[in-house]
């Protein structure tokens, strides 16, 4: 869909297409909110805090709407002897799928897949004593966390860690109007960009953006039957 068609259907659910009132919406003002709103869906559809309780992945919808924000990315790695410390997450990391971890001990040859866990950091101790959790090159099993913006995969000194993959949901990438000036930075849009999303989640993106711009200006109406059409379609 592209950004006129978006900024129209925004102004017609606002009533706004033909007003000179003190409410006109301004292309910034329909630019903040559709990207606020697009950001606000896909934290509630992949936290499933929604009308129907999905999370990401519950459902053929959740799989087929936010499969386009997947990515990989390939992490290096370095040793800490308890542990393996990767490089910074993504700049456009937004909430964790899961880690892919390769690794070697000087008893086999080649490298062996783990099964890796998210664990939480204040828990560290307490698996590394477990004898049923702690890190394991005959089971395959270990257990990474997040910390300071990195990930730590702890070997407890029995093997090392060769190839890590994030596998991760990034940030949506952010619409622009060309010749829209942001008023937070002052700086002008030179061209256009347009929803990576398809057309039936932009319409709900739409009635994202109506909410809050109608909750703005404080037009109830609008925002109610915004707000019924996001959850009706969700």
């Amino acid at each position: 869909m592209e950004n006129a068609t978006i900024f129209l259907k925004i102004k017609q659910r606002l009533n706004k297409l033909a007003s000179n009132d003190y409410d006109n919406i301004e292309c910034w003002q329909v630019v903040e909110a559709f990207n606020k709103g697009m950001t606000q869906w896909c934290r509630r559809n992949l936290h499933g805090s929604n009308s129907m309780k999905e999370g990401d992945e519950q459902s053929k919808r959740r799989i087929d709407d936010l499969q386009v924000l997947l990515g990989t990315k390939t992490m290096i790695m370095n040793d800490r002897k308890l542990f393996y410390q990767s490089e910074d997450l993504p700049d456009n990391y937004f909430e964790w799928k899961r880690l892919e971890v390769e690794v070697s001990n000087e008893c086999c040859p080649g490298t062996r897949r783990m099964t890796t866990y998210l664990a939480e950091e204040a828990n560290v101790e307490l698996l590394l004593r477990d004898k049923n959790k702690q890190p394991n090159f005959e089971w395959a099993e270990t257990f990474c966390t997040m910390l300071n913006n990195q990930i730590r995969v702890y070997s407890n000194e029995k093997f090392e860690v060769k190839n890590t993959t994030l596998y991760f949901y990034r940030q949506p990438v952010y619409i622009q109007i060309e010749g829209c000036v942001d008023p937070y930075t002052q700086q002008v849009s030179t061209q256009n960009v347009n929803c990576e999303f398809k057309d039936d989640v932009i319409e709900v993106f739409i009635d994202e953006a109506v909410k809050i711009i109608a909750g703005d200006i404080e037009s109830m109406t609008q925002y109610q039957r915004a707000q019924q059409s996001v959850e009706g379609n969700n």
